[in-house]
């Protein structure tokens, strides 16, 4: 009789920031397959969940990977429900309303490696500070690169999982890495995600290194902080053939910036001042190739006759990717019907 570890995954409830639980369930003739993944529970009262006289909390499989670490196993990734099976108040998977998977989303998930011995990112002196940033983007040699083994790692874990990472490079600080993921789907993003962080927290536990994805670890100071820039596009965009449409979109981004700060991670007053390529907090711009602005439009679309993506440069590097696809979708989608089609009989979109 075999036996399989499957590793069930979830978001506890801290504030400001959730962080990633697992356990670990051994089942009987496990045929590697979702549906075969019984709902389990936890005890919530441990992770700011529920009171300890009511402590259940239930855990919904909605993803599963092979776990290339260990022998039989799979991750499990889970949405936390209340016992009466209504999705819990931390679940952000459960607010998003794409059940046509009509939205891709592409995370580019910025984060430090931490040294836990001197409290700095790998590469940093214990006293003093480094060389000023800039040779560090995508670069080579033990002078510039830190924790590569690490990075490397965790990168072939990612693809014998069957994640779909997309690339990885170093980024503008020492210990500073970037990966990014895609999926066709809101919430098959933000579990890619998830297990990409989960697979990467646990490489590096190896080590004894441990990830920091705040925004601004190193404070006021001249660093650039880390974001998780989110790449979007629903059928509107991918077929639009027209700046018009481009403009309409990104213009109902303008009115709600306080609701998508609202979820685009803690702290990023720290990180969104304006300089280090970032707009402002309390501003929204957007432009073609603009780094410096709040939504870029990549020279891509513009090159493909206006048919492509679009760039959120707000979201922060801890943000929760479930919450901020929720929150572009929701005003992806308050771009209603008449407004492209009078566009488009002004001669100038693509029509529906």
């Amino acid at each position: 009789m075999s036996k399989s570890k499957l590793e069930y995954i979830w978001l506890d409830g801290y504030q400001p920031t959730q962080s990633l639980r697992s356990k670990t369930k051994i089942v009987k003739n496990f045929d590697g397959t979702l549906e075969s993944c019984p709902v389990w529970c936890f005890d919530g009262s441990s992770t700011e969940q529920a009171p300890g006289g009511s402590s259940d909390c239930l855990l919904e499989p909605v993803a599963i990977f092979p776990d290339p670490a260990r022998k039989d196993a799979f991750l499990v990734m889970c949405e936390v429900l209340s016992p009466d099976g209504t999705p819990h108040p931390t679940n952000g998977r459960a607010t998003i309303k794409d059940d046509d998977r009509d939205f891709w989303f592409g995370f580019e998930q910025e984060y430090f490696l931490w040294n836990p011995a001197t409290n700095k990112p790998l590469g940093f002196p214990e006293n003093g500070n480094p060389a000023p940033q800039g040779p560090y983007y995508c670069s080579v040699g033990a002078n510039n690169a830190f924790g590569r083994h690490i990075i490397e790692e965790h990168l072939d874990y990612c693809l014998e999982a069957g994640n779909n990472v997309e690339g990885i490079n170093a980024e503008v600080a020492p210990g500073q890495w970037e990966f990014q993921v895609f999926a066709k789907g809101a919430k098959e993003a933000g579990d890619q995600v998830w297990v990409a962080r989960y697979l990467l927290e646990r490489t590096a536990e190896k080590y004894g290194i441990a990830i920091n994805w705040h925004c601004k670890p190193m404070g006021a100071t001249d660093w650039n902080g880390s974001g998780m820039h989110a790449n979007f596009s629903n059928s509107l965009l991918r077929e639009a053939g027209s700046k018009d449409i481009y403009d309409l979109v990104c213009s109902a981004l303008s009115p709600v910036v306080k609701e998508h700060i609202a979820v685009y991670g803690a702290d990023n007053h720290l990180r969104l001042t304006g300089k280090h390529e970032t707009q402002s907090i309390d501003k929204f711009s957007y432009g073609v190739s603009d780094r410096g602005a709040s939504i870029r439009i990549p020279i891509a679309t513009v090159e493909n006759a206006w048919k492509g993506w679009l760039e959120d440069r707000r979201p922060n590097s801890a943000a929760d990717p479930y919450k901020v696809a929720a929150r572009i979708i929701t005003t992806v989608k308050s771009v209603r019907e008449p407004e492209y089609a009078t566009v488009s009989a002004n001669g100038n979109g693509r029509g529906r």
